[in-house]
């Protein structure tokens, strides 16, 4: 007979009122002491774990908390400090955070990238120049830590080695097996010693088995699980595997291990299940809630899927878990309280999943009568969004007008005969400084405590201010600020018809930075002019162009929670149909540049490449709808971040923008020497500082990068910026780093001006 268990891969870090996020910036700030922040934190960790317990949940994990990122709590643990770390002490917690956010001099911060497909950021360990050892066993210290507070025999989750090295850089493709292979004897170590400490289960989390792996990287997994096979015992490993369907199924499930988890979400794992079968004497994790969307499940639906998979697995053991980790939800939907009714009744957060996981385990276990209220107020509430307003008939995308009328060629000549721009012009990316002060501003007028008028006139007073400084900087092509806006996508969720806003759905992007994505619920449509009023007042300042702000559909689409049911494409064309309006009412006010954020076009791609085409013709389709119908002398930007261009230069290519920013301030090389291989047409803006570090770049650093862009990329296409927006930096430090710049930026112009005279 099938054992039946609950399990949890992971849960938020952030807080129900993100305590966690003011804890750390509190120790940032010099606020609290280290012993105060891991006081602070270790009460939330508990109450996360004893909400867990309460819930019922077999197996909850420990480990998955982290003071910043778990990758980095991973590589710190493993002595694995970049070198200009090295003279630091790896033990202190200011070595931890300087590594994420930057330290003195020449310690720029470490490289930061998309956690696969998903928005949360992870810091890329560098393995160069380092020498492995375990420094901390920080699962064995999580697991002890539950076990004796709670009394919770915990689940420790760790990353699992090829996972790490793979996300890792500072070493060449041949010597992925030899950085395994030192990594081995301390995941050894690791093991052994929760083996000793009592654990029962660990989870190890391999992602990259959802990614296309060559059959020397296969080879390689086999001989880990085979080595830790062979070397422990006395504890069952679980291989997690989340976010696509696991490539290679028939020879990752003969690895001896004792379970593998599977997301039967993102992945077709039944359909392989079915066709191949699946070891009688392995335990099953079945990822049937998702863990990476906020819309709740029809109980009904997973009930049977759940009897397919134990039919056709036919497995000792059956654990009932999230297709993921919860971090990329947010704690409760229980604090909403000015959401429609009908949205809230539809959602499902983070506790709201467990016990979504707890009802289909005792369903397996009693049957589906021991709980058919829950099962029945699923099916209701999910029938309630469907046949709501927000499910109007569907915004149809025409094929017309996804093509610029004029070639680049040209279209830059009559755009230069607009604008008059200088030789490496310099801007910003869009967001500068928001305050406590607008903060609190903004927040006084959602509770009503300021009339619109009077908040209208503390955001024009905020855009004045920061037009004067930036022609006082003497940037060559200014931004409004968008101190109006609380986050690029949230900000259109909020004036788009089809979305809905929450007051506390926060998620952890990356570090203590937390966004709010919208709740995409129905069809989209556009209204009224959303950032008109704000771009117009800002352009009538200054006779220097100011950029018109836009967030890209592919970004809208990838960082909101988009309901399950809605065909993500045709929603994504809704969008860019819906910003083309808004490009074309910015253009009849005079906007003569406008910029339409792309992020998250490279974060969206799926694991497996063969699906890549149909998601970059899609990304490529909207973007055009939105930005196509503008005249040949509209200037289209767009940003990006963390994108590995040679890997998306066609798609970036077919956008057809007139100008591209990219974030590569942490990875400025590596960057750089793509150009060298793709002869990109168009203009360019590679971020040639860190704007996540609060450090401010010297004139010779700032230099050093714009001259080693300009070895490839032609003078008359580049441009200079930051890496990306402003608005989580404080004034001082964005004033000083964009003098910086703008300095860096007519030195290295007077240069190329005196070589074209001689």
């Amino acid at each position: 007979m099938t054992t039946i268990l609950s399990s949890n891969l992971g849960y938020p870090r952030i807080g129900k009122n993100r305590e966690w996020k003011r804890a750390i910036e509190a120790y940032w700030q010099g606020d609290i002491t280290e012993k105060t922040l891991k006081e602070q934190t270790q009460k939330l960790r508990l109450q996360n774990l004893q909400k867990q317990k309460e819930q019922g949940i077999d197996l909850i994990p420990v480990g998955d908390f982290s003071l910043y990122d778990h990758v980095l709590d991973t590589a710190v643990s493993f002595n694995i400090i970049p070198k200009r770390f090295q003279d630091h002490n790896p033990a202190e917690l200011s070595t931890y955070f300087a590594i994420a956010r930057g330290g003195e001099k020449d310690a720029v911060a470490a490289e930061m990238t998309k956690w696969f497909n998903t928005n949360y950021h992870y810091i890329v360990p560098e393995l160069n120049d380092t020498k492995p050892k375990l420094l901390e066993n920080r699962a064995l210290y999580y697991y002890q830590e539950a076990k004796e507070e709670l009394g919770i025999d915990g689940k420790p989750v760790i990353i699992g080695p090829v996972t790490f090295v793979k996300l890792a850089k500072g070493y060449e493709e041949t010597e992925l097996e030899a950085w395994v292979d030192r990594l081995l004897p301390l995941y050894e170590q690791i093991l052994s010693e929760l083996a000793e400490a009592g654990a029962s289960w660990v989870q190890i989390d391999e992602p990259v088995l959802g990614t296309n792996l060559s059959e020397k990287e296969l080879k390689l997994v086999e001989k880990v699980y085979q080595n830790f096979d062979n070397k422990i015992s006395g504890i069952q490993l679980i291989l997690q595997t989340y976010f696509e369907t696991v490539q290679h199924y028939q020879r990752i499930i003969k690895l001896p291990v004792d379970g593998f988890g599977l997301d039967f979400v993102h992945g077709d794992h039944l359909s392989l299940i079915q066709k191949y079968g699946f070891p009688a004497d392995k335990v099953l994790g079945a990822g049937i809630i998702n863990g990476r969307n906020v819309w709740r499940a029809n109980l009904e639906n997973k009930f049977q899927l759940l009897a397919d998979i134990e039919e056709a697995a036919n497995p000792k053991t059956i654990i009932v878990q999230g297709s993921s980790s919860l971090v990329h939800v947010p704690v409760t939907k229980n604090t909403e309280e000015k959401l429609d009714t009908v949205v809230k009744d539809g959602l499902s957060f983070a506790d709201e999943k467990l016990t979504e996981i707890k009802v289909l385990t005792t369903a397996l276990k009693e049957g589906q009568e021991s709980v058919s209220d829950a099962f029945t107020a699923s099916v209701h509430a999910i029938e309630r969004l469907d046949q709501s307003d927000y499910r109007n008939q569907t915004v149809e995308a025409t094929a017309e007008n996804i093509k610029r009328e004029v070639p680049f060629e040209q279209r830059k000549k009559r755009q230069q005969a607009h604008l008059n721009l200088p030789l490496l012009p310099t801007t910003t990316i869009g967001s500068l400084p928001q305050t406590l002060e607008v903060k609190r501003t903004r927040t006084k007028w959602r509770k009503g405590e300021l009339t619109d008028d009077q908040y209208n006139q503390f955001v024009q007073s905020e855009t004045r201010k920061w037009i004067q400084i930036q022609e006082d900087l003497e940037l060559d092509v200014l931004v409004h600020g968008e101190f109006e806006r609380t986050d690029m996508v949230e900000y259109f969720g909020e004036k788009l018809k089809g979305f809905a806003v929450t007051e506390f759905g926060w998620v952890q992007s990356y570090g203590s930075r937390c966004v709010k994505p919208p709740l995409l619920a129905g069809n989209v449509e556009w209204e009224h002019p959303i950032t008109v009023k704000e771009i117009a007042y800002a352009q009538s300042l200054t006779d220097k162009p100011v950029k018109g702000m836009l967030t890209g559909p592919v970004t809208i689409l990838n960082w909101s929670f988009v309901h399950e049911e809605l065909p993500r494409f045709t929603v994504q064309d809704q969008i860019g149909l819906a910003l083309e309006k808004e490009v074309l009412a910015l253009e009849d006010a005079g906007v003569s540049i406008i910029q339409v954020d792309e992020p998250a076009l490279r974060e969206g791609l799926p694991l497996d490449r063969l699906k890549w085409p149909a998601y970059f013709d899609a990304a490529v389709r909207a973007f055009r709808l939105a930005t196509s119908t503008v005249k040949p002398e509209t200037q289209i930007h767009t940003h990006m971040c963390y994108s590995e261009f040679g890997e998306i230069y066609e798609a970036i290519d077919g956008l057809d923008a007139d100008v591209i920013s990219i974030e590569t301030s942490r990875s400025h090389g590596e960057m750089v020497e793509t150009f060298e291989i793709n002869d990109y047409k168009k203009d360019i803006g590679l971020g040639v500082y860190d704007i996540h570090s609060p450090r401010v770049p010297s004139i010779e650093e700032l230099e050093a990068n714009i001259n080693r862009a300009l070895e490839t990329i032609d003078v008359e296409q580049f441009w200079i910026n930051p890496d990306c927006g402003l608005k989580t930096r404080k004034e001082p430090e964005t004033i000083a780093a964009l003098k910086k710049m703008v300095e860096a930026a007519k030195l290295t112009r007077e240069k190329y001006i005196s070589i074209n005279q001689k």
